[in-house]
C-alpha cells in the first residue's frame, strides 16, 4: 500500500484511480447542462450572454468551490444533510436534503413538458405539431405516461436504467447541442438575416428595466446541481490544483453551450415569438430547412424526447437515494423507507410520483401550457435556492466553528476567501429568491395575483412538510442497521 492510499484511508475514503481535469470537467458539464431552458433566455438576444456570464461568476463558481470544501471535509453519508446538520443541527439538515429532493420532484413536469413538445413535433406538419403541443390534455397525458415509465424502469435498479441513461445523454443532449450551435453560428456567419442584434452595445442589458432582472433570476437554475457532482473531488489526485481547473473548464464549456445555443435560437426566431416550450424545436426545424434537410427535424425531435426520458430516469432514482439514507437513520416514516428486492426506494418513488401527478394537473387548470411551465419552473428555483442559502451559510459557519477539520480542498484565500466566495453565492441566492416571486413582464402568466399566490403557497407547503415530519419523528422510524452505519455528527461526538 502506497503512502497516498494510506492517507486517503485515514481521511475517510479510498481512491482507486485519479480523475483528470478534463474527466472531472465533463462530469460537471453532464450534471448541469440541459437545452430545454434556452428559449427563455433567447428573449434577451445578445444580452443573454451577459446574464449567463454573470450567473456563472456569482453562482456557478461559488457553488462548485463551496461544495468541494464541504464534501472533502465531511465525506460521510448524507451530503447536504451532513453539511447543514453539522452547522445548524439535524432539523435544518433535514430541511436542506428534503428541498434538494423535492425541487427535483417539482422539476419533473417542466422537463417532461419538453418531452411532450418533442413528441408532438415528430409529425410532418409544423402548424399541427405546434397546436398539439399547446393542448393541455395532451401535455398532461404525455407527462404522466413518460414519468411513470421512468419510475417503473427505476424499480429494476441500475441494470434496467443504466443503458437508457448512457445513450440518452449522448443522443439527447450532446449531439443536439453540437448541431444547434454549429448550424446557428454557420447561419449567422454566412450572412443570413438574423432576428437579433449582434451590436456589442447590446451586450450590457438595460438594468433599469426591472422586468429584465426578474426574468434573469431564472438563469440561476441553469447552473444548479454542481453540489451533487462535488463528491468526485475525492477522486482527484491533487484537489487543490486540479479541482479549480476542472471547475473553470466546466464553467467555460457550460457557458459556451448556453450562450451559443441561446443565440442560435434567437437567430431564427424573433424575441416576440419565443415560446418557452416550443421554440427549441421550431429553431431546429428552421435550421434544418435552411440546409435543405427538413426531415432531420423529426429525427431531432425523437432524439430530444429520448434524451428527456434518459434524464428523468437518472433523476427519478438519484436524489431520492440520498433522502432514503437519511430517512433510514430515523427521519422518515417506515412506509417511505420501503424498498423492493432490487433495494430500490419504492416508497419514496411512489410518493414522488403522486406529487408529480398532482402538479401536472396545473397544465389543465392554468390558462396555458406556457403559464404552467413558468410557474412550476419558478417554484423549483425558489425551493432550490432555500437549500443553497442553507449550504452557503453552513460553509461560512463551519469554517469558523470547525477550523481544524481536515479538508482535502479548501476555498482559496483563507477565511476571507470563504467569506468572499460563499458570501457572493449567499447574496446572489437571496436576491434571486426575492426576484423569483415577481411575474416576468416578457412572459404571459395570466393573473399576477394567482401567479404569486401559487408560488407563495407552494413554497410554504413544500418547505413546511419536512419540518412537520421532523417534529413527528419517532424512535421506531430508525432502521437499526442503517442508524449504526450513519456516522454521528461532530457536535454529537463532543456532547
Amino acid at each position: 500500500m502506497n503512502n497516498k492510499t494510506e492517507q486517503n484511508k485515514k481521511s475517510g475514503w479510498t481512491r482507486t484511480a485519479g480523475l483528470g481535469v478534463f474527466s472531472l470537467a465533463m462530469i460537471n458539464v453532464a450534471a448541469i447542462v440541459s437545452l430545454r431552458g434556452l428559449p427563455a433566455e433567447s428573449v434577451y438576444g445578445l444580452s443573454s450572454a451577459f446574464y449567463y456570464l454573470f450567473a456563472a461568476l456569482f453562482f456557478l463558481i461559488p457553488v462548485s468551490l463551496v461544495a468541494a470544501e464541504l464534501t472533502t471535509g465531511w465525506p460521510q453519508k448524507g451530503g447536504v444533510f451532513r453539511w447543514v446538520g453539522e452547522a445548524f443541527g439535524t432539523r435544518a439538515g433535514f430541511l436542506a436534503i428534503w428541498l434538494q429532493w423535492i425541487q427535483t420532484t417539482i422539476w419533473f413536469p417542466t422537463v417532461l413538458t419538453f418531452a411532450a413538445v418533442s413528441i408532438a413535433f415528430i409529425g410532418p406538419n409544423q402548424s399541427w405539431d405546434a397546436a398539439l403541443s399547446s393542448n393541455s390534455v395532451y401535455v398532461l397525458c404525455i407527462v404522466l405516461a413518460v414519468y411513470w415509465l421512468a419510475t417503473f424502469l427505476n424499480f429494476g435498479g441500475m441494470r434496467s436504467s443504466g443503458v437508457i441513461t448512457k445513450w440518452g445523454a449522448l443522443l439527447g443532449t450532446v449531439i443536439p447541442a453540437a448541431l444547434l450551435i454549429v448550424l446557428g453560428l454557420a447561419y449567422w456567419l454566412l450572412g443570413n438575416p438574423i432576428d437579433i442584434s449582434m451590436n456589442t452595445a447590446d451586450f450590457i442589458p438595460d438594468l433599469s428595466n426591472f422586468n429584465n432582472i426578474v426574468l434573469a433570476a431564472s438563469i440561476f437554475l441553469f447552473y444548479a446541481g454542481m453540489e451533487m457532482s462535488a463528491v468526485h473531488v475525492k477522486d482527484v489526485q491533487n484537489p487543490g490544483r486540479d479541482y479549480p481547473a476542472a471547475i473553470a473548464l466546466a464553467a467555460i464549456i457550460t457557458v459556451c453551450i448556453f450562450v451559443f445555443g441561446t443565440l442560435a435560437i434567437g437567430f431564427v426566431i424573433p424575441g416576440s415569438q419565443i415560446n418557452l416550450v416550443q421554440s427549441l424545436l421550431v429553431a431546429y426545424d428552421k435550421l434544418f430547412l435552411w440546409i435543405g434537410m427538413p426531415w432531420l427535424g423529426n429525427i431531432m425531435a425523437v432524439f430530444l424526447a429520448f434524451g428527456v426520458l434518459a434524464q428523468v430516469v437518472a433523476w427519478v432514482g438519484g436524489p431520492s437515494k440520498g433522502l432514503l439514507q437519511v430517512g433510514m437513520a430515523g427521519y422518515l416514516p417506515r412506509a417511505l423507507q420501503k424498498r423492493n428486492h432490487n433495494d430500490v426506494q419504492v416508497g419514496i418513488l411512489i410518493l414522488q410520483g403522486c406529487i408529480v401527478s398532482l402538479l401536472a394537473t396545473l397544465f389543465v387548470i392554468l390558462p396555458s401550457v406556457q403559464t404552467a411551465y413558468q410557474i412550476i419552473s419558478q417554484l423549483t428555483i425558489i425551493l432550490y435556492l432555500i437549500m443553497y442559502i442553507l449550504m452557503f451559510s453552513a460553509a461560512i459557519y463551519l469554517r469558523h466553528k470547525e477550523p481544524t477539520v481536515k479538508r482535502s480542498f479548501r476555498v482559496p484565500g483563507g477565511n476571507f476567501g470563504m467569506w468572499l466566495v460563499a458570501g457572493v453565492g449567499l447574496l446572489s441566492s437571496l436576491l434571486a429568491f426575492a426576484f423569483s416571486f415577481i411575474p416576468p413582464g416578457q412572459i404571459p402568466v395570466g393573473s399576477p395575483v394567482l401567479y404569486v399566490g401559487i408560488l407563495i403557497v407552494g413554497a410554504v407547503v413544500f418547505a413546511g412538510i419536512p419540518l412537520v415530519i421532523y417534529s413527528m419523528r419517532k424512535p421506531e422510524w430508525a432502521d437499526p442497521q442503517s442508524k449504526a452505519e450513519f456516522e454521528p455528527f461532530g457536535w454529537e461526538k463532543k456532547s
